[in-house]
């Protein structure tokens, strides 16, 4: 089982995954999160707690991964437990795009800002 919460922080998103990524429902569960994130510049996938990832949630990343590239959408993993990274790592066929603390950190802060001058114009 997987649930997700979904943050809007300016033009970032922020997708909140908690449990496992095993099975097709969580994969598709997935996929609904973040496409319905179209419009953001930035989807941050935090798998802080995903407690484990298969063959159907890599599969699934690859694609959402060459989606959001066609969608000109930075796509980034963020705090895979230690058990869901080695999965990661031992992937051969695609290299997934973990950020550190400092980058998601940065991100958010800027993605902030840039919401605070829309709202402050719009004033």
């Amino acid at each position: 089982m997987l649930s997700v919460h979904i943050d809007n922080i300016g033009d970032v998103a922020v997708i909140e995954c908690e449990g496992r990524i095993v099975r097709s429902e969580a994969a598709f569960e997935l996929r609904k999160a973040v496409t319905s994130e179209a419009s953001a510049r930035t989807i941050v996938l935090d798998l802080t707690e995903v407690h484990a990832i298969e063959g159907g949630g890599l599969g699934m990343l690859g694609a959402l991964q060459r989606w959001a590239l066609d969608q000109g959408i930075r796509l980034r993993l963020y705090n895979p437990t230690s058990s869901v990274r080695n999965t990661l790592e031992r992937n051969d066929w695609m290299q997934f795009d973990i950020a550190s603390v400092e980058e998601v950190t940065a991100l958010l802060a800027g993605a902030e800002t840039n919401a605070e001058c829309q709202y402050s114009k719009a004033a």
